[in-house]
């Protein structure tokens, strides 16, 4: 007895487990691979929370975003307000383009890159908003195209529409002979 109490002991004695311990080297304990996951997305979660949190704004803060919507809609306007100056005071107008015309080449670059940066993200956004609605409406084409088969057949002046089916009832109706007084009236007119 003493020698396999001997080898139990040096196996699984002094807290540890020499066949666990062998297994881990191959394969991770689970145990403690859901508690790392556990974990980990635990702390993820808390980084997307803080991350995404409303902090409380000052005064500063909610000046600089007024700030930040107003080139777009400067822009817009100032082009429409150009082309009523062009309209309302030609010379006006003229004279304010012949300064333009002096601005130097390279400024016109720059102000070219920064609207081009400024706008261009917005640009992006909004095309990959419409390939999301392309893609949503191509998903609906095979719906179209089984209606417009079932709008079509409804024609007057398509094959069969007038066809009775496998009807008996209405096949014999349509084929039999009715006094049309109307009919007749117009034969007998002719």
């Amino acid at each position: 007895m003493g020698m396999i109490e001997n080898l139990f002991g040096t196996l699984f004695g002094g807290d540890r487990n020499l066949v666990r311990d062998t297994v881990e080297v191959f394969r991770e304990n689970a145990e403690a691979g859901a508690d790392r996951g556990a974990k980990a997305q635990s702390q993820a979660m808390n980084q997307y929370g803080e991350e995404f949190s409303a902090p409380v704004k000052g005064g500063f803060d909610k000046f600089m975003d007024g700030v930040n919507r107003l080139p777009r809609p400067a822009l817009a306007l100032g082009t429409l307000g150009l082309f009523v100056s062009a309209m309302v005071a030609p010379l006006w107008f003229a004279e304010r383009m012949q300064g333009i015309a002096l601005v130097p080449e390279p400024l016109w670059w720059l102000l070219g890159v920064v609207v081009s940066f400024y706008f261009g993200a917005r640009h992006q956004v909004k095309t990959q908003e419409f390939q999301r609605s392309i893609v949503e409406t191509v998903k609906l084409a095979p719906k179209v195209v089984e209606n417009i088969e079932m709008i079509s057949r409804l024609r007057s002046d398509s094959v069969g529409v007038a066809s009775p089916g496998f009807d008996a009832r209405l096949s014999t109706q349509a084929l039999g002979a009715e006094d049309n007084l109307a009919l007749r009236e117009w034969l007998e007119g002719r």
